[in-house]
């Protein structure tokens, strides 16, 4: 049985840069994380072991610092911590700034807001915050509620598969033949990288493991699209959660990680496979560059 990693996977720099400011500013003071800094419980219980405490209600915080998670918030929340007299600390993804600047951009230009993604998702939610009217959409059929409007402006979750992106605003642009279809691409980098390599995962490997939160929608999303050409695709938290009759006449064992998913977490996974198998695996995992090597 060989493992094959995904040529990206893992960390994106966003949630590297968040912990790192969690980590850096709680050496100089208590600090409370407003919501989930990344949906992965060993980050989580990372930072909790550092005595770094998390909120979903800034009411309820107990330090006079608070941070803003890589997801980032609508300017109205942002006002109202800072007039709650916060120090706030903004780990927000610069790739969700841009979600929030061609929002706002399209909305000022006259147009219709349109959210492509979940809209309970902590960064949608925040997207939409400062929106009067707007709509969220995440399948087809969300979208025969849309209503009709001679100006329609469409964005995108950062984390959303750019295909299925795609494939709604053309539904919205058949839908609506008369409307003015404005479209601006905010499907992140890091997103469309691992889905890439999601995919041709699936096509080289008879089983796939995707690792990743269970509350993490970038890692659901990259099991969904694994699944579209593997048959055999099953989505972990930790290396606890394997199970060695998964990988029965199994001939090759791909490795792939949703974007909240740390290295600590994906390594002794694919220690793990090597042990029952004796597996033909690269020594070392490094995402994001080494794993461009090893993916050949």
């Amino acid at each position: 049985m060989k493992i094959k990693v995904a040529r990206h996977m893992g960390l994106c720099f966003g949630v590297k840069d968040a912990i790192q400011l969690a980590e850096e500013t709680a050496k100089t003071g208590p600090v409370t994380i407003f919501g989930p800094l990344a949906h992965n419980p060993s980050i989580k219980n990372r930072l909790l072991e550092q005595g770094i405490e998390f909120t979903e209600q800034h009411q309820h915080a107990r330090t006079d610092t608070l941070i803003v998670t890589a997801h980032g918030t609508s300017d109205r929340m942002r006002q109202e911590i800072n007039e709650a007299g916060f120090d706030v600390k903004d780990a927000t993804c610069p790739l969700v700034h841009f979600a929030h600047r061609s929002l706002k951009k399209l909305v000022s230009d006259g147009y219709y807001p349109v959210i492509i993604g979940k809209e309970d998702h902590i960064e949608v939610r925040g997207l939409t915050g400062d929106l009067d009217a707007y709509t969220v959409v995440s399948q087809a059929s969300d979208i025969d509620q849309l209503p009709p409007a001679e100006r329609m402006g469409i964005i995108s979750q950062t984390t959303q598969p750019i295909d299925h992106v795609e494939s709604l605003v053309e539904y919205i642009k058949a839908k609506f033949p008369e409307s003015e279809i404005r479209f601006t691409d905010t499907v992140c980098h890091p997103t469309k990288q691992r889905q890439k390599s999601a995919i041709e995962l699936g096509q080289q490997s008879d089983v796939v493991i995707v690792i990743g939160g269970r509350t993490s929608n970038n890692t659901r999303q990259l099991s969904r699209t694994v699944s579209r050409f593997c048959d055999r695709v099953y989505q972990i938290e930790k290396v606890e959660d394997l199970n060695r009759n998964w990988f029965e006449s199994a001939d090759a064992v791909g490795i792939t990680a949703g974007t909240s998913t740390p290295d600590e977490v994906i390594q002794p996974v694919i220690e793990q496979l090597r042990l029952w198998d004796n597996a033909e695996c690269p020594a070392s995992v490094r995402m994001e560059t080494q794993a461009k090597v090893m993916a050949d």
